[in-house]
């Protein structure tokens, strides 16, 4: 899952080694737009004379970086596939189970290379805090895109969402359905939180949806941080990041994660079962952007055409994610209807952060997260 991951002291060391040794590589601009300026520069497709200006340009360049976007993730395995299928365009992808912190870590640190990452998908909480890194660009469905799920440039554009929920193995434990439940002694050693809330988008909501049912709010998930202090001292905290092969093997039988990733896991374990607490519906989205550094820089500006294309959204509303584009698609009839009935049900005022609130949660994680599981 897209979430701060253990490497293996083997993978980390010949990730170092390739860092340490391998002589800098000097980026290009890419290819040219239609007006002869570098790609890099271009803001939308238009500046290639069109889609069919971008897709040459892109094709020319012929490769693709993305990183974090592991293939049972919102359904990436599959639009991977369609996008290289489509374009006949090599899609490198880099460490799928990395953070979104490790996503801006690896851009920085092979910054000119030509092994850098093209385009992020990143947590809210990490993306504001790194914009300064972003291409703008505006897509062709940009107008269709909710305005507050959007940079007014460009800059970032939220591609697919969903609700925080509890996921569990009923063949493993008892039915629950609220948060407080999690407390029970039949859930000792069994609750895993998806990564590190002060690095991973999903552990971040996961700690914000625990605060909202502790009494918390958007503006304070002090509660949020007290609940896995409690969890942790009962000894019911597992502190594995969940996967779906400790899934399946039973190794986390109780999981705190997106509601679109927790369902996913019911098409190969029957028993598994989700629920959105409520009193506790967190919703979160998914930011997209490009690399301003992007070695292939009209690849990159393609793969978010593929992406906020009807095509695309669907494909991520076939992994059971909620397209940020859903609501004009509905209106459209372009939806897939089969896919968007089947998403789990939500009762209750959803609640979303703010960049600021966001903020706010980030630093008081920082200072109190390592305490309260330490």
């Amino acid at each position: 899952m897209k979430n701060v991951r253990l490497i293996s002291a083997i993978a980390a060391a010949v990730l170092l080694a390739s860092v340490g040794c391998a002589p800098p590589e000097k980026k290009g601009d890419g290819e040219k737009t239609g007006s002869g300026a570098p790609a890099g520069q271009a803001t939308s497709a238009a500046d290639f004379g069109g889609m069919d200006g971008l897709v040459a340009a892109a094709k020319k360049e012929g490769e693709l970086n993305v990183i974090a976007l592991p293939p049972d993730w919102a359904n990436y395995g599959a639009i991977i596939k369609a996008f290289g299928d489509k374009y006949g365009i090599k899609v490198n992808s880099a460490q799928p189970d990395a953070s979104s912190q490790e996503e801006i870590n690896a851009a920085n640190q092979q910054r000119g290379r030509s092994s850098a990452p093209d385009v992020f998908d990143l947590g809210q909480s990490v993306a504001l805090a790194n914009t300064g890194l972003f291409a703008p660009y505006k897509v062709a469905t940009f107008d269709s895109i909710p305005t507050g799920m959007k940079d007014p440039n460009g800059m970032w554009v939220n591609d697919y969402g969903g609700y925080m929920s509890i996921g569990y193995d009923s063949a493993k434990v008892p039915d629950m359905s609220t948060v407080n439940d999690l407390l029970n002694p039949a859930y000792r050693g069994k609750v895993a939180l998806n990564g590190d809330p002060t690095q991973a988008g999903a552990a971040f909501s996961g700690v914000a949806m625990v605060a909202l049912s502790q009494g918390g709010s958007a503006d304070d998930i002090a509660p949020g941080v007290g609940f896995f202090t409690k969890l942790k001292q009962a000894g019911n905290f597992l502190p594995v990041d969940p996967t779906p092969a400790t899934i399946e093997s039973g190794q986390t039988p109780v999981v705190i994660d997106w509601d679109y990733l927790n369902a996913a896991q019911t098409k190969k374990l029957p028993t598994w079962k989700v629920f959105v607490p409520q009193g506790a519906v967190l919703g979160g989205y998914y930011f997209q952007a490009i690399n301003s550094n992007a070695p292939h820089p009209a690849a990159a500006r393609l793969w978010q055409e593929f992406l906020f294309s009807d095509e695309g959204q669907n494909l991520y509303l076939a992994g059971g994610a909620r397209p940020v584009r859903a609501d004009d698609m509905v209106k459209s009839g372009t939806i897939d209807a089969a896919a968007y009935e089947k998403l789990p049900p939500v009762s209750g005022k959803p609640v979303i952060l703010t960049q600021g609130q966001t903020d706010t949660a980030n630093k008081y994680l920082a200072n109190n997260w390592a305490k309260a599981i330490g």
